[in-house]
Formats: structure tokens, sequence, C-alpha cells
């Protein structure tokens, strides 16, 4: 009996123990969602350069989802009434999904982010670099 106790002990600790080293990590990913500053159109990677084109002459897109309404739920980016911001896939070479990149857009003219962690960050791109 004590023996098990023993082991039970042991393994409840080292749950606490991992899931107390887990837990930061997750309330700092979903903190630190925000706008994190700008990104210049000619560091962006060739496919985003591809899909902003796609976005300027109105597609066509190469996957269904491109264009519709990004809801911003987190508010990571400038809150605005709903249908302001619209998504785009970056497409991700390889990947058998449409990948984490996306480009969203606002409805002012250059208002584009470039997020490459799936929402978790975006950039704003700077047209001008």
């Amino acid at each position: 009996m004590t023996r098990t106790l023993r082991a039970w002990k042991t393994c409840a600790a080292a749950a606490v123990v991992v899931l107390t080293a887990l837990a930061p990590v997750a309330v700092a990913t979903e903190a630190n969602a925000a706008v994190s500053g700008n990104v210049c159109l000619t560091a962006l990677p060739p496919q985003a350069r591809t899909t902003l084109n796609l976005i300027a002459s109105n597609g066509p897109f190469p996957y269904p989802h491109d264009g519709i309404v990004f809801q911003n739920k987190g508010s990571v980016l400038p809150r605005q009434s709903y249908g302001y911001y619209h998504e785009y896939t970056v497409v991700t070479p390889g990947a058998p999904t449409r990948g984490a990149r996306r480009i969203v857009t606002g409805l002012r003219y250059h208002e584009d982010y470039y997020t490459s962690d799936h929402y978790a960050t975006f950039h704003l791109i700077n047209f001008g670099c």
C-alpha cells in the first residue's frame, strides 16, 4: 500500500511539474498574439508577394477559403466591425494543406498583415521597403 501511494505521489508530482512548465507557454502565446511591428515587402517569402498580387487583381485564388471574412476573435488586429478584415492563404510549398501562412487585409489601402504562424503574430506589411 505504501509503495503504491508513493508511486502515485511521484507520478502526480511529475504531472504537476510538466503542467506547470507548459502552462506559461500557452498563456504567453495567447498573451503575445499581437501586431509585432512591420515587415518589408521585400522580406516576405515570394509566395506572399504572389498572394498580394492576386489580391490586387481580385484573384483567381488557389483555395476556396481565400477572401473570407477574418473574424479577429482575439482582437489581435485593431478592433473593427465585422467584415473589415479578409484573409488569404500564402501557399506553403510542400504543405499538404493550406499551411499556417496568411495575409489579412483591412479596408484601408495597404493595410495588409502577414502571419507565418496561423494568427499567433502579425506584421504590418511595409510596401515602401
